[in-house]
């Protein structure tokens, strides 16, 4: 599957990574979880999340659409092994989204971590921080 230039998918480790460069729209919510749903669809095992927002210009959403989009995501992974998915967020008009989606989230098979530091991020996801710097996209 070819994935779009703001997405790295690292097989081995199983961890999807989204650097959103712009805006954070419905449109670009809804593309990135299609492209999740389809991956989770083509895979036997589970993979966890990390979404990096310090290079967003803005954020084209409204609590509505946040409210709506949690909540989806809630049902359409249930019954499958648990995964995590880390936003780090270095805006504060971003984190009320995020903590938005971190409580709507809650007590479901998706647990939702908001974060500052990137250091942070890679110690919750088991990964090494280098996987969560992606100067390597698009390139």
């Amino acid at each position: 599957m070819k994935l779009p230039p703001d997405v790295q998918f690292h097989e081995d480790v199983r961890l999807l990574v989204w650097k959103r460069h712009t805006v954070v729209s419905e449109a670009a919510l809804k593309r990135i979880t299609q492209l999740i749903g389809d991956l989770e669809a083509t895979s036997d095992k589970p993979f966890n999340r990390f979404t990096d927002t310090q290079a967003l210009e803005a954020i084209d959403l409204n609590f509505g659409y946040v409210f709506d989009f949690s909540l989806f995501r809630r049902p359409s992974y249930a019954g499958r092994s648990p995964v995590k998915s880390a936003i780090l967020v270095p805006s504060i008009a971003l984190a009320h989204y995020s903590k938005m989606h971190e409580l709507l989230t809650r007590h479901s098979s998706i647990e939702v971590r908001i974060f500052e530091e990137r250091e942070a991020t890679a110690k919750w996801l088991g990964v090494p921080v280098e996987l969560l710097t992606i100067s390597s996209i698009g390139s």
